[in-house]
């Protein structure tokens, strides 16, 4: 091994992330002292960011397997057959402590490293969605990451020419010191040209593909594995740099390649870089790897072997080609102007053979790096929890005027218009993008067929905290009813687990129950789980985030012409709410609004009453019975109402109404009480029968409400007028409720 690296002792490994106890292992399995490039090696590999040593034993609780499903869990993303030969491929991933430490580039790169592990499946993207999570929007400090992440997912999604057409962005106090920033990337490949991150054939030539290695990111992994204190600020050069161009060009040479015939596997050097790839790829295949790191394009001078090894610098890929046709492969990423360059070759294995100039400095048995330690810590819920579910919302003082509060309610940040971002990104490059941002789902043509695909993204932590098993439930409900309000029929699911840190038994019990109930979720509708992402260690000087499962749902629409978005149309339709009466104002954007509490109980769940739900609402959009359909989540009934009038005014003008509401318990649990498995639609009043005879096959409660029409939104309760607010002025609140912060 080379001589001139630093001695490592117990006190490295604790310094580089490991515990003695792993440093132990380490030992064990080699039968030795590890070198200092694999200590390095084992630092990253053995990371939380990569090992999932704390979720591991939970992950495997989720629904992995259908009918549609082509690939899930273990590779680069999830796959999904949509017909006609067709596939989806996504999956989401999380950005968050780069993001805090370097907005800009943190939220950029995030998009960069998404968009790779779509297209390394051999799939070109054609859309992305952000979901986003910050503090207190009137903190300067909050202001700037804003703007910095949306700038950073605007121009990096923009340069590379992938639509940016959905997402959601939320605000609490929990998120000030440790913000997230999760992307959804979907793409678009034939179901028989997947390609997977697979190291096989021995004498198979190893290429290093794409942008030169830099000393940007090195130990990026372990970064994303702590927790952060107020010295979090110092850790910027572990941030890696994002070149949307290169990328591009990346994209167009690697899907080329894979054309040729002469790709074996491929994979992105995402987290931990060519560390990771080199021991994933030949574990995943049963095969070893041999690699000379001297051969690695450098865009600095005098990298170590153990820079060159983990460094995190962006658009880069490994390629295992076929025998024999290397110079094929050479000639496709020269004419795109790109590096590829044979470092290595697969061998029968079991060992990762690094070498430095023919000195080897590094020999480690692939699963030893590949299957990291696993870990099944203690796990309670907190000691706090009890007293915040016995807390009862109603025992507070009701509005003194209710149409105040639904205006007040419309300019919150987390529930009025996100314009401001979304107008930012390209929403429309690729003319795919048939529903722009600002309904319950994106919608996306797939040309050459009659068909389309619905996305949308979810998460509640407010909900999560006060019931985690329910809010994992409720996360991908939400995200999938938002999939069958536009009429699709929802196929997978891809998940981002966001949690403080595991260590701590209130938040492992907190990611265990999350699990459980995403796992009920997804067997109820059926949608499998093809992939995701952990995000552990978002805490700052021990102030956990939320505890915040982000779903993101992939659905088809047999016939892209009909489709529903959420705005009303046009005076004089019917107006329906399908689904149950149950609501509460435990965990709702009203109790926090109001009163800023986060407490109470959350309203009961029923997954099969949610399961007919969403088929009844997709049925009435495949038949064209419905004008538009918007699911009641954050806010409420009044919300939802005021969100139909107001948010279709980029396509027309709004359009009021006159409901007529049955009173529960108290005036503001009907109106604002938030519950699961509830729609909002419009009808043409000529079609109602239709309507109603459709509704009464679908064995679900529901009833008219009112009317479309007007410049007033009118809601009517025991005989009396308890709203009336002139809708510009609604509007007004809503447009400008966000962007006055960010001003």
């Amino acid at each position: 091994m080379a001589g001139t690296e630093p001695k490592v002792t117990l006190d490295l490994a604790r310094g580089l992330g490991l515990t003695a106890d792993e440093y132990d292992r380490i030992i064990a399995r080699l039968g030795r002292e590890p070198s200092y490039t694999e200590l390095g090696l084992f630092s990253a590999l053995w990371s939380e960011h990569c090992a999932y040593k704390h979720s591991r034993a939970f992950l495997s609780r989720l629904p992995t397997r259908a009918p549609h499903l082509l690939q899930g869990p273990g590779e680069n993303a999830g796959a999904v057959d949509i017909g006609d030969g067709w596939a989806i491929v996504f999956k989401m991933e999380s950005h968050n402590h780069p993001s805090f430490i370097e907005p800009f580039q943190g939220a950029a790169t995030g998009v960069g490293g998404i968009l790779r592990d779509i297209f390394t499946m051999g799939a070109r993207p054609i859309a992305i969605l952000d979901s986003l999570r910050f503090g207190d929007p009137s903190d300067p400090k909050t202001r700037q990451l804003v703007n910095g992440v949306v700038s950073g997912i605007s121009w990096y999604g923009n340069c590379f020419g992938c639509p940016t057409v959905g997402g959601e962005i939320a605000f609490a106090p929990e998120y000030s010191g440790n913000p997230l920033v999760n992307v959804m990337c979907v793409g678009l490949v034939r179901a028989d040209r997947i390609f997977r991150a697979r190291a096989e054939g021995v004498g198979n030539p190893v290429f290093y593909v794409g942008n030169k290695t830099g000393r940007d990111g090195i130990h990026g992994a372990t970064m994303a594995s702590a927790t952060f204190d107020d010295e979090a600020e110092a850790k910027r050069p572990t941030v890696q740099v994002g070149d949307p161009f290169t990328e591009k060009l990346l994209l167009e040479a690697c899907l080329e390649a894979m054309a040729t015939g002469a790709v074996v596997g491929i994979q992105d050097m995402g987290a931990a870089g060519l560390a990771c790839c080199t021991s994933e790829m030949p574990a995943r295949s049963g095969t070893g790897m041999e690699v000379e790191l001297s051969a690695v394009p450098q865009r600095e001078t005098e990298m170590t072997p153990y820079e060159l090894l983990l460094s995190e610098s962006q658009e880069r890929m490994l390629l295992v080609g076929a025998r024999g046709r290397d110079e094929e492969l050479r000639c496709v990423f020269a004419k795109w102007e790109l590096d590829a360059v044979k470092i290595g070759e697969v061998t029968a294995g079991p060992e990762l053979v690094v070498r430095h100039r023919g000195e080897p400095v590094a020999r480690v048995p692939v699963d030893a790096l590949a299957d990291g330690p696993r870990y099944d810590k203690p796990h309670a819920p907190p000691a706090w929890l009890a007293e915040r579910q016995a807390f009862d919302p109603l025992s507070l003082p009701e509005p003194a005027d209710y149409g105040a509060t639904l205006v007040r309610l419309m300019s919150a940040p987390t529930i009025a218009s996100k314009e401001w971002a979304y107008r930012q990104y390209d929403q429309q490059v690729g003319t795919n993008t048939l529903v722009l941002p600002g309904s319950d789902a994106a919608v996306l043509r797939i040309k050459g067929t009659r068909r389309a695909i619905a996305v949308s993204t979810d998460g509640n932590g407010r909900q999560v905290v006060l019931d985690p098993r329910r809010g994992g439930a409720l996360a991908v409900c939400e995200a999938a009813r938002n999939v069958s309000c536009a009429g699709g029929r929802p196929l997978g699911v891809t998940d981002c687990m966001n949690f403080g840190s595991p260590e701590r038994p209130e938040i492992l019990w907190q990611f265990a129950e999350a699990i459980d109930g995403i796992a009920e979720a997804c067997r109820a509708l059926e949608v499998p789980v093809v992939g995701g992402n952990v995000s552990f260690y978002n805490e700052t000087s021990g102030q956990a985030i939320l505890p915040t499962p982000i779903c993101g749902v992939v659905g088809v629409l047999e016939d892209a012409g009909r489709l529903a978005t959420q705005w009303f149309k046009a005076t004089g339709h019917r107006i329906a709410l399908l689904g149950p009466d149950a609501v509460s104002l435990g965990g709702s954007e009203y109790l926090w609004t109001l009163h800023g509490r986060v407490a109470g109980r959350l309203a009961p769940l029923d997954l099969e009453m949610e399961r007919r739900v969403q088929s009844a609402v997709r049925a009435a959009v495949q038949a064209g019975l419905v004008t538009a359909a918007h699911d009641c989540s954050e806010g409420g009934l009044a919300v939802a109402l005021a969100e139909s009038s107001v948010s279709g005014t980029r396509t027309g003008a709004a359009v009021g109404c006159d409901v007529t509401v049955e009173r529960g318990r108290r005036l503001d649990e009907t109106l604002f009480g938030e519950g699961p498995s509830r729609v909002v639609v419009s009808v043409e009043a000529a079609r109602q029968r239709e309507f109603e005879a459709l509704m009464a096959e679908s064995a679900i409660p529901w009833r008219w409400i009112g009317t479309t029409g007007g410049e007033r939104l009118t809601v009517r309760a025991a005989g009396r007028v308890v709203v009336d607010v002139a809708v510009d002025r609604i509007e007004h609140a809503w447009r400008s409720g966000f962007e006055r912060h960010m001003a």
